[in-house]
């Protein structure tokens, strides 16, 4: 393998959002964020993203609106839950939220703009497909400098606002069911299973059948093949 792909994957995978990740302590009501907000009659909307570590696939973001006062009992981090509370969490939420907006970013526009501003372009999408427009804007990690619209951000904000950690669920939930239609026409890199992440079975299937429409590039270590 050439030494620019091996340095392509340990940076992929070693700033993979997939592995396990240590629960941080919440606020004891779990709405605080929110109802300082509330009170003076403002709706918030929470955003985070999916997918900024992968080989393969588009990053995906969410933006969700809670109705005052609601909460979605069990929401947290969508990286501390199950498969299985993450699906039936995200059936809550859609029937629960205000509103949500789903927005992602190709793997084209990663390889060709970089995966910050195609994060930043999937939540500019995320936000625009919001049915109501909020009054303040709060999104995961730190400022998106490009993003075009006032907002706070909040490190660990998926562990610690409600309205960010029930955004991290959809946009995961939508991403995985993404890359799970994508391993039935992809057979052999498991996507059903790594959901385009770098694990060692996906590596290898990259080695033996070489790379898809919906593999970065840019991660793979073979930008020399875009045309730019």
């Amino acid at each position: 393998m050439p030494p620019e792909r091996r340095e392509a994957r340990k940076a992929t995978e070693s700033g993979s959002k997939s592995g396990p990740k240590v629960k941080r302590e919440r606020p004891q009501d779990v709405l605080e964020y929110e109802r300082r907000f509330w009170g003076r009659g403002r709706s918030v909307a929470g955003v985070d993203e999916v997918g900024r570590g992968p080989l393969a696939g588009p990053v995906v973001a969410a933006a969700v609106v809670l109705c005052e006062g609601v909460c979605i009992d069990g929401a947290d981090d969508s990286k501390v839950l199950t498969a299985e509370a993450r699906l039936e969490l995200f059936e809550r939420i859609r029937t629960c939220a205000s509103c949500i907006g789903v927005g992602a970013a190709s793997v084209r526009e990663i390889d060709r703009r970089n995966i910050l501003r195609a994060t930043t372009i999937a939540m500019q999408r995320a936000l625009g497909r919001l049915k109501v427009r909020p009054d303040h804007i709060v999104i995961d990690g730190l400022p998106v400098t490009h993003l075009g619209l006032e907002h706070e951000a909040v490190v660990d904000g998926d562990a610690l606002v409600h309205s960010i950690a029930c955004a991290s669920i959809v946009a995961k939930v939508v991403r995985d069911r993404l890359m799970h239609r994508l391993a039935v026409r992809y057979p052999g890199y498991s996507w059903d299973k790594n959901v385009g992440y770098g694990t060692p079975e996906h590596l290898a299937a990259i080695d033996e059948l070489g790379v898809t429409p919906h593999h970065r590039l840019t991660f793979t270590g073979l930008q020399f093949e875009l045309e730019i």
